[in-house]
């Protein structure tokens, strides 16, 4: 799901910078003020997320690039975001983001500990993920998702001097946000420890990244359809094309086991989707009327990163139940208990507990009155 780990969830002003045409105040929102194209995107890209951590397939990535999505979206709300004093703003994602981390992170911990891990200083990055948190190898299904939190701090941290550079050359910086990924990949690979990664994963989501800020300035509306189109399929092709050629250096073409490949194809992939969106002033507000899969909809965006965090935990105690439900002759017989489609569906059952068990962490770092539901 990373850039190098399968383990694994806004126009305006700057200072006094005039502000910029948006291309959201057309689409309809809901009550809420919800734009459900993107809430639907996040939903399915969880369940991407859980699928491919649950069977490997290495074609999920082609089919949904789950991960260059999340950032492109993410990049769009905090360029709206940034509206307001980036102090303010970056300090605020930080708050939604930090309590649901130290509370799974203690479960973890605390089991790592019990099971023979003793930390050393790395375990400031338990606080405050700025590089990977450490851990032994019993826990590190649990915690190698862990990069993506630590990559979305990043931009977080960097987003109000990246949207500032943007808006002196919007296109040009768009283009050249794929520059260091394939300066690491050509060129420098970077220092072999935390920062090395992080330099890759940045690079790898840099692209989505701005590109939720052009789609939030209006950039991508402005675009020649033409133009769009092809470099998305330029992007599209390119990325697809290295990662079938360079199997043999990963034995696979999984894209999160090839950050160029990754960077290109989720470059082209996000670009139509956000080009789309702001070209034909996609909304899914017809989502409202079917009332059950809005609702599944709405509590996937509000839990996201509960459910991030503990899906592979979720994945992880599934095993040893349906281990038990070998020993009840019924379920022996009439449940297909050797399916991943079964570990699948336990999972999300599991999954659902977490949320519910754990889901109000987000509803305090947000300062909302905690609910079991959204």
């Amino acid at each position: 799901m990373g850039a190098h780990s399968k383990g694994a969830v806004r126009t305006g002003t700057v200072g006094d910078t005039a502000p910029m045409p948006t291309v959201d105040s057309a689409p309809r929102l809901t009550a809420t003020g919800r734009d459900r194209y993107f809430d639907a995107l996040r939903a399915v890209a969880l369940v991407r997320v859980v699928a491919y951590h649950t069977f490997g397939w290495a074609w999920a990535g082609l089919v949904f690039p789950s991960m260059g999505i999340m950032f492109g979206l993410a990049g769009t709300l905090m360029a709206k975001s940034l509206e307001r004093p980036a102090r303010a703003v970056v300090r605020s994602r930080l708050r939604r983001l930090l309590p649901p981390f130290w509370f799974w992170g203690l479960f973890v911990v605390v089991a790592m500990l019990v099971h023979g891990w003793m930390p050393g200083w790395q375990i400031v990055y338990w606080v405050v993920p700025l590089g990977d948190p450490p851990g032994n190898a019993w826990g590190e299904q649990a915690w190698e998702i862990l990069w993506y939190l630590r990559t979305y701090l990043w931009f977080v941290l960097l987003s109000p001097l990246l949207l500032k550079l943007f808006r002196l050359a919007p296109v040009p910086v768009l283009v050249l946000s794929l520059g260091p990924v394939l300066v690491l990949n050509f060129v420098w690979s970077g220092p072999d420890n935390r920062l090395g990664t992080a330099l890759w994963d940045l690079s790898t989501y840099l692209f989505c990244w701005i590109l939720g800020f052009a789609h939030r300035d209006g950039v991508l509306q402005r675009m020649k359809p033409a133009a769009v189109v092809l470099l998305s399929l330029a992007a599209l092709g390119y990325g697809g094309w290295y990662a079938l050629s360079h199997q043999a250096e990963s034995g696979t073409y999984d894209l999160d086991e090839n950050p160029l490949a990754q960077a290109f194809w989720s470059a082209g992939f996000v670009m139509l989707l956000m080009w789309a969106k702001a070209r034909f002033r996609i909304d899914f507000a017809g989502l409202t009327r079917l009332k059950r899969l809005d609702r599944l909809v709405s509590v996937f965006n509000a839990r996201a990163v509960t459910i991030y965090l503990w899906h592979e935990i979720a994945l992880i105690l599934a095993v040893p139940l349906i281990d038990q439900f070998w020993n009840v002759p019924a379920f022996e017989t009439y449940l297909p208990l050797e399916s991943q489609w079964f570990l699948f569906g336990v999972g999300w059952v599991l999954i659902a507990g977490f949320v519910l068990a754990c889901g109000w962490v987000e509803d305090v770092a947000a300062r909302k009155k905690p609910r079991l539901l959204p």
